[in-house]
């Protein structure tokens, strides 16, 4: 404990010492250890810490955790001081970190899941080791390595099937329609993290594409999605929950959409020269019409490709506001394979706006889910785009058309809250083998009442009748996951998603949109070339 407790100060000290804001810990204005008297002011702090810790050590009522003390309490609660986006990672969670930015991981590929107290598998990814191995959507995993799953959590899980690439580990599921456990000896492999989850033709000449985050390899698998949908006419961008990540993929993915040499974002923070990102490629002249659609979840590189679409007038962005994260993040490795994500700038869209939402005086909590003031423009800053179009800053994206997100009744939240339509599918595809054109028909949905009846899952005829779109939709994308897996069940979701249906019906207006303010544009330089 000894030992823990002086690695874990030592790491503090790092800390501190290394991104020069102990002042800030200690009620001291930022930059106290430039002046004359700064490292004595710095030994002084860093002595009354040590005091502190040793006080707490040695008296508190119970033995201190020298890792949860200094993890979870002193370093992020000076960081959190500072901003809600400075973070510490100890080792685990920076190693999750440094995965997703890889967008890959070492392990057998399928997500799993709690459903029925259990833990269960969502879907196995296609062409992966699970996938090859012969796991099924639904299954049961009762033990890894022979180490039952009763009293571990979903994350713990994922934890245990992780492992080096080549180690074999040992699955025992439970399977619908077996007598027996079924063992599995599954060899682990790379698993691609894919951050463009679902793209396709939704219509003749129309493409959709969701982008879930921003890595290593997003502006590739953009441009590798753009490739395959081919000639296209429209395309629906979705970025609905996308947190953002590396600000570099937001700026190499903006310019496939935008024309060469046009501004994507600007940053500068005090330690560091303003930087002004352009589109270096540009789309080729490929000016399909654009709608890019967004939420609350929507944040950082994400609202950097949503506004600089905005601000050039390139395409329309529809609805929800988005987060309002407009602070930029560098990520610094320390010792013991732990990091620092210290806020080192603000980035700006194209037409000047700072889009970060305001965090004094607010808690953590209240900042990441009490949003409400969000929809409200006044006393915002305001800024134009390209054409002359009124946008704002301060407080995220606000969408060019507000699409308001839907709200479920209790006959949707008691589906959902049963399984039932995850439950069915499985129970369905024993005795079926749809294909990929399948469609709940009557003898369908009389199939899924008889299974509601045996669920003792309550429902009405009217609550069929008055969801009867939604249940359709729920049926037919769960049962293509069970039987073809995750991606064709995704794409049926999207066919019937309410916010992509309204995208597409604003496609026209996106294009009108873009012509009109290239004809501005056009306007205002013959006007600017006569003046002179």
């Amino acid at each position: 404990m000894v030992r823990n407790a002086r690695r874990s100060l030592l790491l503090v000290v790092l800390v501190l010492v290394s991104c020069g804001f102990i002042g800030v810990l200690f009620g001291q204005r930022v930059g106290a250890a430039s002046t004359g008297g700064g490292d004595s002011d710095v030994r002084d702090n860093l002595h009354t810490f040590s005091e502190v810790y040793d006080l707490v050590e040695q008296n508190y009522a119970e033995p201190v955790n020298a890792d949860k003390a200094i993890y979870n309490g002193a370093i992020p609660g000076m960081l959190h001081a500072l901003d809600p986006h400075s973070n510490f990672f100890d080792p685990k969670s920076y190693l999750l970190l440094r995965e997703e930015q890889r967008g890959k991981y070492y392990g057998v590929g399928m997500t799993v899941g709690p459903r029925n107290n259990k833990v269960i598998v969502i879907a196995p990814f296609v062409g992966t080791p699970a996938y090859r191995a012969g796991i099924h959507p639904g299954d049961i995993i009762v033990a890894v390595d022979g180490k039952p799953t009763d009293n571990l959590s979903t994350a713990e899980v994922a934890d245990l099937l992780k492992g080096p690439k080549g180690t074999t580990v040992h699955i025992t599921v439970l399977r619908e329609g077996t007598e027996k456990p079924l063992d599995f000896a599954i060899v682990r492999d790379e698993i691609p993290r894919y951050s463009v989850d679902l793209h396709f033709l939704i219509r003749p000449g129309v493409g959709y594409m969701h982008v879930s985050g921003f890595q290593e390899t997003t502006e590739h698998e953009v441009q590798q999605a753009l490739d395959d949908m081919g000639d296209i006419k429209g395309l629906i961008l979705d970025l609905r929950q996308n947190p953002g990540g590396l600000l570099s993929e937001g700026v190499g993915v903006a310019d496939k959409f935008l024309k060469k040499g046009q501004v994507i974002v600007s940053h500068r923070g005090r330690s560091s020269p303003e930087k002004v990102y352009r589109a270096s490629h540009g789309n080729g002249g490929k000016d399909y019409s654009l709608v890019v659609l967004v939420n609350r979840g929507t944040a950082s590189a994400a609202e950097i490709v949503a506004g600089a679409i905005q601000d050039h007038d390139r395409g329309l962005v529809a609805g929800e506001t988005t987060f309002g994260k407009g602070l930029v993040q560098t990520v610094y490795p320390l010792s013991e394979n732990t990091g620092l994500a210290l806020t080192t700038a603000k980035y700006y869209t194209p037409s000047g706006r700072l889009i970060q939402r305001d965090y004094n005086g607010v808690s953590l909590y209240d900042y990441y889910y009490n949003r409400e003031n969000n929809e409200n423009n006044n006393n915002r800053e305001v800024k134009m785009t390209d054409s002359g179009r009124p946008v704002f800053g301060g407080g995220g994206i606000t969408p060019d058309v507000k699409i308001p997100p839907q709200k479920s009744n209790r006959f949707q939240d008691t589906m959902l809250q049963h399984y039932a339509f995850f439950n069915f599918a499985k129970h369905y595809t024993l005795s079926h083998h749809p294909s990929k054109s399948f469609q709940p028909d009557e003898a369908v949905l009389q199939d899924f009442r008889r299974f509601l009846d045996e669920q003792k899952i309550p429902y009405t005829e009217a609550d069929l009748a008055q969801n009867s779109d939604w249940v359709h939709s729920n049926i037919r994308s769960e049962v293509l996951i069970d039987a073809f897996g995750q991606e064709e069940g995704l794409k049926a979701q999207r066919e019937n998603d309410p916010e992509v249906i309204k995208a597409l019906e604003l496609l026209p207006q996106a294009k009108q949109l873009a012509e009109k303010a290239k004809q501005v544009i056009a306007d205002r330089s013959a006007a600017h070339a006569l003046s002179r």
